[in-house]
């Protein structure tokens, strides 16, 4: 059993490109803040100080978007600030994941009856994880991130068992 750990189509010995550069951008994710209400300054500034440390997680800010590959939308999403959410995201290189971060940016939150608010930035952009919360706790910021890694890692899975049901 231990042999075919070190010899077989998983191992380490055998690591395909793909799952290096999957495994390499899991550890690597650098997120674009696009702050527009509370939620950036309660969840997602204390989630980037020192007590809840994302260095450690290899996660850092970035002020472009053009050097960023995660795009964190935290607060409400006006009609008017949901053209400029879609040209931040199409500026950004691929792969490319959002997430959407506390109650305004997933539903609309509290000004969910006002007709300028957009019900959820996914109308906008695709988005790959939701932060509960209002404000989201910097527990939930990480946590979110982490599941983030889980699913740029299975990516990987997915692409081999794809090309394998193709031959």
């Amino acid at each position: 059993m231990a042999i075919d750990r070190l010899t077989g189509e998983h191992s380490i010995a055998f690591i395909r490109s793909e799952q290096l550069f999957d495994l390499a951008r899991s550890h690597s994710l650098w997120y674009m803040a696009f702050g527009i209400a509370c939620c950036a300054i309660e969840g997602l500034m204390s989630a980037s100080g020192p007590r809840f440390d994302f260095d450690r997680m290899g996660v850092f800010f970035r002020a472009s978007p053009r050097q960023a590959d995660v795009m964190i939308v935290a607060g409400t999403v006006n009609l008017k600030m949901a053209e400029t959410v879609r040209m931040l995201y199409d500026q950004m290189p691929e792969p490319k994941w959002v997430v959407a971060m506390g109650a305004c940016a997933n539903t609309g939150g509290p000004f969910r009856e006002y007709p300028n608010v957009v019900l959820g930035v996914d109308k906008i952009v695709p988005v790959d994880v939701y932060i509960p919360g209002c404000p989201p706790r910097p527990e939930s910021v990480q946590y979110a991130f982490i599941e983030l890694q889980k699913k740029i890692r299975n990516r990987t899975g997915e692409r081999l068992a794809a090309r394998r049901d193709r031959t």
